[in-house]
């Protein structure tokens, strides 16, 4: 059993990045996997932007990124690019934060115009922190996700393109060697 760290970067309380994350972490569970969620907003504003890595909150999601054998990066896209919170985030991981790591970047956008941003913003960071292996990216549309029952619904068009990215991901954590914790598996 692999664990995963879902990280969504959106500072937004009612963001469809974070319902995404949340569903793709409620996806990878019922594969057998371990998943945690990391809400990038909940983390201390002025520990996050000072990269004081002291506090216990900014300390501790660090370590979920380094315990964890896979990563999902979910980012609403602004300015055709991943979220400044996200990349405040990243930025205090080392060098090779993702080293080892299988991960699966997510961006969310109202156009389609806006689809480049994992290959030219986002992809590039994964591969500098180290991944093992980035599967291939997924941007979904913000009209392609709705919440219905407390339930969230994608609509067909992305639906199964996004089950697709989520078994690739799945394959992908089978050929991660499972981190060892305190002399037992992770």
């Amino acid at each position: 059993m692999s664990s995963v760290l879902v990280i969504s970067g959106s500072p937004s309380r009612t963001s469809k990045t974070e319902l995404i994350g949340e569903h793709i972490a409620q996806r990878l569970t019922a594969a057998g996997h371990r998943v945690d969620h990391l809400r990038v907003r909940s983390l201390p504003a002025d520990a996050l932007l000072g990269a004081d890595t002291r506090v216990p909150a900014i300390a501790e999601a660090i370590a979920a990124v380094a315990a964890a054998d896979g990563i999902v990066l979910a980012s609403p896209t602004y300015k055709a690019s991943y979220s400044g919170l996200l990349k405040a985030f990243l930025d205090l991981l080392p060098q090779f934060g993702f080293a080892g790591k299988a991960v699966l970047p997510l961006a969310t956008g109202g156009t389609i115009a806006h689809v480049l941003a994992i290959d030219y913003a986002l992809r590039p960071v994964v591969h500098s922190l180290g991944a093992r292996h980035a599967v291939q990216g997924f941007f979904l549309l913000d009209k392609h996700v709705t919440v219905v029952d407390d339930e969230v619904s994608v609509h067909p068009d992305s639906g199964g393109p996004l089950a697709d990215v989520i078994e690739q991901f799945d394959k992908a954590l089978d050929g991660v060697p499972h981190r060892t914790v305190l002399g037992r598996s992770a």
